[in-house]
């Protein structure tokens, strides 16, 4: 099994650059697991004191868990990946059931902030867009797709996101094998991981 880390700062575009890699690969053969899945259950918490968690920060992702499931997709067992809700903060109590795949990629904005865990990625990629550019994607996505409201997103960006971006994620790029700058649709980077995914197929 072929495992592949993208990583990169919110709203860089590590989705675009996953689907364009999935793109000409065969179906069937390639797996995704999300991080955003992996954030650690809250249900213990009230609603306002999941509010005021720090979701941007290392702490928040449940890593043992996102391991534990690379280790069984690896020898070959499916894995049942949790469910996260954005608006709710917290888990929803569902599953999607992942199977084991020659190709499983993995992304997320703290993925390779954790060492045991990038230690099990064969390929490292930092998808790198613009601050400016990163912010309006997020302002859009979470206006639009997560129910917030201006002044909840750039309050979180200034306080949260932004720190924690310059303290954990930006440092990344230096383990990454490659850097894809996504201010525009970069081809030959893309072209390179498809072929050596072919290559692994």
């Amino acid at each position: 099994m072929l495992i592949i880390g993208i990583a990169g700062g919110t709203g860089c575009g590590k989705t675009t650059v996953v689907n364009q890699i999935l793109n000409e690969l065969p179906e069937g053969e390639v797996g995704i697991i999300s991080q955003d899945s992996y954030y650690k259950d809250t249900s213990h918490l009230s609603y306002n004191e999941r509010v005021a968690i720090n979701f941007d920060h290392p702490q928040s992702i449940d890593f043992d868990l996102l391991e534990t499931h690379l280790k069984m997709l690896r020898a070959g067992q499916a894995v049942d990946q949790p469910v996260y809700s954005f608006v709710k903060h917290n888990r929803t109590g569902d599953v999607i059931v992942t199977q084991p795949r020659k190709v499983m990629i993995v992304e997320g904005i703290l993925i390779l902030t954790h060492p045991s865990l990038r230690d099990m990625f064969d390929i490292k990629i930092f998808v790198h867009a613009d601050s400016d550019e990163r912010l309006i994607r997020r302002l859009k996505r979470d206006i639009a797709e997560r129910g917030r409201d201006l002044d909840e997103v750039l309050s979180r960006y200034q306080n949260t996101l932004k720190p924690m971006h310059n303290q954990f994620i930006e440092p990344m790029k230096e383990f990454a094998d490659i850097i894809i700058p996504n201010n525009k649709y970069n081809t030959v980077a893309i072209d390179i991981v498809r072929t050596i995914i072919n290559n692994r197929l």
